[in-house]
């Protein structure tokens, strides 16, 4: 899974891994290199990005999206070790949940801002955070949206995130597994609710909403290992495809999804 040398510039991004146990997602123009969250211990990070071909020397910074452990486990262990700057709101610094970094960076929903070649667009979504946001990503004239902890697909995400060439999309559970599966009711009500994780019908709707055309690829994230199969994932969604299912894979928890580039 290395990340080689790219023949023409282009946007790429993968996933060291997604769901309930830790999420990191990377980003990279080429030269600039950016880890979205970082839900893991600083050895398994350091080993993850390794297996991707980078050394966390190489990473730019880290984006936050909200301080939900799983996002922000190894965040400031990394950050400190390797002196990176943290981007992130208020909302997120105020939580009181990152511990000490080197240096921070403020995010302001609604306001674009640029690390070196990678235009970023930080949207605010309907999620049980303090400030929280996800991301769109311009480079090379590519777009890719980075969507998941999100409870619902509200007008204001899909205008965000409309005209993307790759999106990586919250499927969190199948509602009837929640329904019946082990979390207590106060948690099945917080994850299924409006302001927790988006089912895969949810995720089906919010896709046909932003349209088709241009993606080129759809990642199904942070899936959920007790509400949730991937096979699930897939089924809500291949029916928009119209049988050009080649563009769409799962982002696993054990091991992410490898270098996808926007062409």
């Amino acid at each position: 899974m290395a990340e080689g040398h790219a023949a023409t510039p282009a946007l790429r991004f993968a996933s060291l891994g997604s769901g309930s146990k830790g999420n990191a997602t990377l980003v990279s123009d080429g030269e600039t290199h950016v880890l979205v969250d970082c839900g893991f211990g600083l050895r398994e990070t350091e080993r993850r990005l390794a297996q991707f071909g980078l050394h966390p020397r190489q990473l730019d910074a880290i984006l936050l999206t909200h301080e939900h452990g799983d996002h922000i486990r190894g965040v400031g262990p990394l950050a400190r070790r390797y002196a990176m700057p943290v981007y992130l709101t208020a909302g997120t610094w105020l939580s009181g949940r990152l511990g000490e970094v080197p240096r921070h960076e403020w995010v302001v929903p609604q306001s674009r801002f640029a690390i070196k070649g990678l235009d970023i667009d930080p949207v605010t979504v309907p999620h049980d955070a303090r400030e929280p946001v996800q991301f769109r990503f311009r480079a090379h004239d590519r777009h890719l949206g980075v969507l998941t902890d999100l409870g619902h697909p509200s007008e204001h995400v899909v205008e965000a995130f409309q005209g993307c060439d790759a999106l990586i999309l919250e499927c969190n559970h199948d509602r009837r597994m929640l329904d019946v599966g082990p979390y207590p009711p106060r948690l099945k009500r917080r994850v299924g609710g409006h302001w927790g994780h988006l089912a895969n019908v949810q995720a089906a709707e919010l896709l046909a909403r932003l349209g088709l055309d241009r993606l080129q690829r759809i990642v199904c994230s942070h899936i959920s290992e007790e509400n949730n199969r991937p096979e699930l994932a897939l089924e809500a969604l291949t029916p928009l495809l119209s049988g050009d299912e080649s563009r769409l894979l799962v982002s696993a928890q054990a091991h992410g999804f490898a270098w996808q580039t926007i062409a």
